[in-house]
């Protein structure tokens, strides 16, 4: 049990002091915002990978019997993963720090203080919210509450995060200046289906899962848990809907302002009196 979350504590800093290393190496020419924020989003990636390859393990295991059946990586993943929510926070607070700073706010980033963690708490509140509450709440839950059933929905929760790679690729591509190619839209395209269908269809998709175990319509389901249960789902799945509107609301402008440097680049000129 231990073995786990000593591990993950090791892994996750450790492969972000260590990308952090060689990118400094490798791009000598970035600023330490550039290398700190890289350095973090592969980090995510990385996690976001390992903890999808867990849960579609979890769920091929246990679809059996989506109550009762169980695979050991259920509770093995969520003691490894732990470490990474806080390590996480840490992570996101440097490249807070690091890009403020470039972006010329020396008069109140010229060293760490509890103004600059105030700034970034302010900034960042929701996904800070998000860690903690998998942290002290989820976490929790799956190792002593459920009294060893549901490994199924655990792994889907951890397929959860396959949307992440491709959000990192993203502001990856955007900070190597990128962003105005092929590979930025095709990223993004990914990006909207990988969420919607990872993080807010896996809801109504465990809730059909239950129901067919129990014999129960779709639309009975809900009314059958315990409140305990939708009150769980629902604290999940409130900030998933809230980013892929703001996923959308992006997508949005990035569209228009490529139809509008289309219609630039054809000669097109405002009319004038």
């Amino acid at each position: 049990m231990f073995t786990a979350l000593a591990c993950g504590a090791v892994v996750f800093p450790g492969l972000f002091f260590g990308f952090r290393t060689l990118l400094r190496r490798w791009f000598t020419r970035w600023s330490e915002a550039d290398v700190v924020c890289v350095s973090e989003r592969l980090v995510s990636s990385i996690h976001a990978c390992l903890a999808t390859a867990a849960g579609i393990t979890v769920v091929v295991t246990t679809c059996g019997d989506v109550l009762t059946d169980s695979h050991w990586l259920a509770n093995g993943f969520a003691l490894f993963g732990a470490p990474y929510m806080a390590y996480d926070i840490g992570a996101m607070y440097l490249s807070h720090y690091h890009v403020q700073k470039v972006r010329g706010r020396s008069e109140l980033y010229s060293c760490h203080s509890l103004q600059t963690a105030k700034a970034f708490l302010s900034k960042n509140r929701m996904m800070v919210l998000h860690h903690l509450a998998l942290l002290f709440i989820f976490l929790p839950i799956t190792l002593f509450f459920r009294q060893g059933l549901g490994d199924f929905f655990i792994g889907c929760l951890f397929i959860i995060e396959l949307s992440t790679p491709f959000v990192s690729i993203g502001k990856i591509l955007i900070q190597l200046g990128l962003d105005d190619t092929w590979l930025h839209r095709v990223n993004g395209v990914a990006v909207l289906l990988s969420f919607f269908t990872c993080r807010i269809l896996v809801f109504p998709f465990m809730y059909w899962m239950y129901g067919r175990r129990f014999g129960i319509p779709l639309h009975q389901v809900f009314l059958s848990l315990p409140l305990q249960c939708n009150v769980g789902n629902l604290v999940i799945l409130a900030p998933q809907v809230y980013w892929f509107t703001l996923l959308l609301r992006k997508a949005r402008r990035l569209y228009l302002r490529q139809k509008r440097g289309t219609r630039g680049g054809d000669g097109e000129r405002p009319k004038t009196d």
